[in-house]
């Protein structure tokens, strides 16, 4: 069998998810009321057997690293781990240039772990994937790097790394950086292979890849702007496109499911695929878990006639004589009388005052609604009050923000 390893590419900033990344990296923001962006990822790479992960970060990553350190401990008498590597300037005197930048200064950890195989994977996405089928592919294939895409509407393709593939629908001979005019894909052309930022590489041919971008001024140090496009110019590419991958109990509606919620609204819109009846996005496949750490706190109460409709309510969380539809509640979260909750997603330690009416909203930890407060009925009310209206009308309130008249 290849020796494989995992590394999880967890440094970014997230401007776009502002206010949420404040105070946090990108891959460490909570989501679906008990997990962080991160646990996606490195359960897909635990689920698919692979157990040697390192987890690159950088930004404001605190909260990140002890997330990864408290909850994704491995067995160590089997030489398993999951580990946060911060930047350590082992290359020279600066922080991570770019993507590839951050693996060419952890270099360290390929030298001591010897792999054959290279598993690097975004932090930031929300899905399941079987990273060992990729694998397989790739060492079929013979490429020296395998990018994983997902079809796309050509109409929309503009807004990612694009793939063009050979004759064949395999070997990739164009690569395009949200390009005004995306190819179609073979025998569809109303589809664009768009990139998922998932890559497995044979590793000698990484590192020789790292090394002489390293050496190149010009460059951006980036795995997709950079890396992948010197491997494919080289014709070493292929393409693994991602609805061949069969995930163990996913479902008709939710196998394919892709999420990119680098913007808020997507963050949002993501959060309300998890609530419905027949879910676009199922939490509650237990064939391959999502995993993370859950607080030690009793169960969610409903007193006083509070209920809850099409919502995912987390632990320790109160919903008192109130009505909370189509949201998403963290730990710890108290919804008093009167008020009302729609469409909204409320991180941990949050509560909501009598009679309060919080709709199309992102409140992160720590806020407090006061008693008749109105958030994301008034738009230009929110505003004046210094609240984040995003472009699609979700109003947004960072960590610990005072809710004033």
């Amino acid at each position: 069998m290849k020796k494989v390893l995992g590394i999880v590419l967890a440094g970014g900033e997230g401007k776009r998810l502002m206010p949420l990344t404040v105070d946090r990296a990108k891959p460490a923001v909570p989501f679906g009321g008990s997990y962080r962006l991160i646990d996606f990822a490195l359960s897909n790479l635990v689920n698919s057997g692979y157990l040697r992960c390192a987890v690159l970060t950088q930004y404001k990553s605190h909260s990140l690293d002890r997330h990864i350190s408290m909850t994704w401990r491995m067995s160590t008498m089997l030489g398993n781990y999951v580990t946060p590597v911060p930047a350590q300037q082992r290359r020279g005197p600066q922080w991570y240039l770019g993507s590839a930048d951050a693996i060419y200064q952890s270099m360290n950890l390929i030298i001591d772990d010897r792999p054959d195989i290279i598993v690097v994977f975004g932090a930031d996405h929300v899905y399941r994937m079987d990273a060992s089928q990729m694998v397989q592919a790739h060492i079929e294939t013979g490429a020296g790097v395998t990018v994983a895409g997902i079809r796309v509407p050509r109409e929309e393709a503009w807004q990612f790394g694009v793939i063009k593939t050979a004759d064949d629908g395999v070997k990739i001979d164009g690569w395009l950086e949200k390009p005004a005019d995306p190819p179609g894909v073979l025998g569809s052309p109303d589809e664009t292979f768009a990139s998922m930022g998932n890559y497995v590489f044979s590793a000698d041919v990484l590192v020789d890849a790292l090394e002489r971008d390293a050496k190149d001024p010009n460059s951006a140090h980036d795995m997709g702007g950079n890396i992948i496009p010197m491997l494919v110019e080289e014709g070493k590419a292929c393409v693994y496109e991602f609805n061949k991958n069969v995930v163990p109990g996913s479902t008709a509606r939710d196998r394919e499911y892709w999420r990119d919620v680098g913007t808020v609204d997507a963050y949002h819109e993501s959060h309300l695929d998890l609530v419905s009846v027949e879910p676009v996005f199922n939490l509650y496949n237990t064939d391959w878990p999502i995993f993370t750490q859950h607080p030690q706190l009793p169960g969610a109460k409903f007193v006083m006639g509070g209920y809850a409709r099409d919502s995912i309510v987390c632990p320790g969380s109160i919903v008192s004589g109130a009505n909370v539809g189509s949201s998403v509640l963290g730990n710890h979260t108290h919804v008093h009388p009167g008020a009302v909750v729609e469409r909204s997603v409320l991180f941990d330690n949050v509560s909501i005052g009598k009679g309060a009416v919080v709709r199309n909203a992102i409140l992160d930890k720590n806020v407090t609604v006061p008693d008749g407060a109105l958030i994301g009925v008034d738009h230009d009310e929110d505003r004046r009050r210094g609240f984040t209206v995003s472009e699609g009308g979700v109003t947004v309130l960072g960590k610990g923000q005072v809710v004033g008249p």
